[in-house]
């Protein structure tokens, strides 16, 4: 058996125990199918980002399943048919996946810095130099006293 998502928008109709029931409805028939649910999560009422029959906002359920590809097969099929299910996906899953660790942040200079450095500190020299040379010349075009 694979394990499969499947992410569902509902029509937006149902309160929580038309929701439930849908829900319960939706178990039976994966497990007739021949299938079993590892879970189950309603996310909400939500807005969508665009109409769909309609329709502008919709019940969001994930759930996690154990079946067959004939089973998903049947599955498929009567999710098509089912006038309260606005939108599905199924994604095969090889595991539950786990969030990924964020990366730590490094101290690192990004490429080409130490290059920017070095011409900073050039034009810093420079700069300091042709500072100098001026006062010379100021000094020696100064009349004397």
């Amino acid at each position: 058996m694979r394990t499969y998502e499947m992410v569902l928008v509902v029509q937006p109709g149902f309160d929580e125990d038309g929701l439930d029931a849908f829900i319960s409805g939706l178990t039976a028939m994966i497990a007739d199918a021949g299938g079993q649910i590892v879970d189950i999560e309603h996310m909400g009422r939500r807005r969508l980002a665009y109409p769909i029959k309609k329709t502008t906002e919709g019940h969001y359920v994930l759930l996690h399943a154990n079946m067959e590809n004939a089973a998903l097969s049947e599955v498929d099929r009567r999710l098509k048919l089912s006038e309260d299910v606005l939108r599905y996906l199924t994604i095969r899953m090889d595991e539950l996946m786990e969030p990924a660790p964020a990366e730590e942040a490094t101290e690192e200079a990004p490429e080409g810095a130490e290059e920017a450095e070095a011409v900073e500190e050039e034009e810093n020299v420079d700069a300091d130099q042709l500072a100098a040379e001026l006062a010379d010349e100021l000094a020696e075009d100064a009349p004397e006293a």
